[in-house]
């Protein structure tokens, strides 16, 4: 199977936000944003793997502002990682006040899609071309952060599955602990 670069991944969505997207604190809805994220995550790996792809998991998103209603929200998405199926999408948020001028970064998410073909069964992704130095770090700290996930899991099921089988004073014990891990 041949490659594709980061850049040919590339999708951009921008849309104004309205009254109908705000929470209880007039600011916008996360899960506003959350569903732009999920449309671009959809748009950037379909667009390079050249099939559908669907959500696998959301790895993390970072709210670090927060977005007013009639702010206009772009977000960037490109193809950061790619497995045998699967793809990981980076994508950057920013919120413009349209009138005054300024720009600013609200978000950072990653989001894992995977390729599926008509029977909606995985299938192999091209390989991921990296041209630039950001381009294989960013390549590189996705493959970090699926190896992380693996060894977490694993631990995270070993450690669990004591509290299955633990006595009830055991877990009255573990209850009164602030911290499980040492």
């Amino acid at each position: 199977m041949t490659g594709k670069t980061v850049l040919s991944s590339r999708v951009e969505m921008s849309e104004v936000m309205t009254p109908n997207d705000a929470n209880f604190l007039g600011k916008v809805f996360g899960g506003k944003v959350l569903a732009l994220l999920d449309l671009v995550a959809y748009a950037a790996s379909s667009r390079f793997a050249g099939t559908i792809c669907v959500t696998a998991s959301v790895d993390r998103v970072d709210f670090h502002e927060p977005i007013e209603v009639g702010e206009l929200v772009s977000c960037v998405g490109v193809v950061s990682y790619v497995g045998r199926t699967s793809l990981e999408v980076t994508i950057e948020v920013s919120a413009e006040n349209v009138l005054k001028g300024s720009r600013r970064h609200t978000n950072t998410a990653r989001v894992t899609m995977v390729a599926l073909n008509e029977a909606g069964k995985p299938i192999e992704v091209p390989r991921l071309i990296c041209e630039t130095r950001d381009e294989k770090i960013r390549f590189l700290e996705g493959r970090l952060r699926r190896e992380i996930r693996g060894v977490q899991r694993v631990e995270f099921d070993r450690i669990a599955s004591t509290f299955r089988e633990a006595e009830e004073s055991v877990l009255d014990e573990l209850l009164s602990q602030e911290k499980l891990l040492p």
